[in-house]
């Protein structure tokens, strides 16, 4: 080989793991979309008692987990192939972890599907206008989160983290509600209980999106976002 092929050798293969790396980027970002898209569909579902489209949601997880193995797949090729360290190492942590958030996310959708089967069957009921807005919010904290680990920015991951305690407000005030009407409609207690569990289920939403964020931030700027949050108490 000769002393300009050596020279070129390592930048080639750093180009390639890059162009790789921004592809595992878009994967990621796909596998955030069907995730939040499930939720989406999942809590459409359940403010309409559509029972079709909740069974659409529970067939469609098997689209998410194939994706969560070709991801997994794609992160293990990296490592093994250009051996990544320090940030790029990190980098591939953090991917890792947040497959797994995201499939448990999907996996919230499923739970959230399950549940309007159920209530589908059951008498009309009008389930408290939170539920609504605790999906809104835990969907767009779940994009932001992914949009700040895919640009690198901290300031975005720290607003992440501070939505959640908007969500947790609004999950027990769901709560409170919820069983206020179970306790004056005994008939309709089993109903207050499954909408109890979708309320729970989107507030797991957000906690993931919040994990996914509080990783983010620690990648970026090298401490917990719990002692920024502290700090500004």
């Amino acid at each position: 080989m000769s002393d300009a092929a050596r020279y070129r050798y390592p930048f080639m293969i750093h180009r390639h793991f890059d162009e790789e790396l921004a592809v595992l980027k878009e994967k990621l970002l796909s596998m955030g979309g069907l995730a939040e898209q499930a939720i989406g569909k999942a809590t459409e579902a359940f403010l309409k008692r559509d029972g079709a489209l909740a069974q659409s949601v529970i067939e469609e997880d098997a689209a998410i987990n194939r994706t969560e193995v070709d991801l997994e797949e794609s992160c293990l090729s990296l490592f093994a192939r250009f051996q990544p360290e320090a940030k790029d190492l990190r980098f591939m942590a953090m991917a890792f972890k947040i497959i797994d958030e995201l499939e448990r996310v999907a996996d919230q959708a499923v739970n959230i599907a399950e549940r309007t089967l159920d209530l589908a069957r059951s008498p009309v009921f009008n389930p408290p206008s939170d539920i609504a807005t605790m999906s809104t919010l835990a969907m767009a904290m779940l994009k932001d989160s992914l949009d700040a680990f895919v640009n690198g920015n901290a300031d975005l991951a720290s607003e992440v983290c501070q939505r959640d305690e908007e969500v947790d407000q609004l999950n027990r005030v769901v709560h409170d509600t919820l069983l206020e009407r179970a306790g004056k409609e005994s008939a309709g207690a089993k109903q207050a209980v499954d909408q109890l569990l979708v309320a729970r289920h989107l507030e797991r939403v957000a906690d993931h999106a919040t994990n996914i964020a509080e990783d983010v931030y620690f990648i970026v700027r090298g401490r917990t976002i719990k002692h920024r949050l502290g700090a500004e108490a």
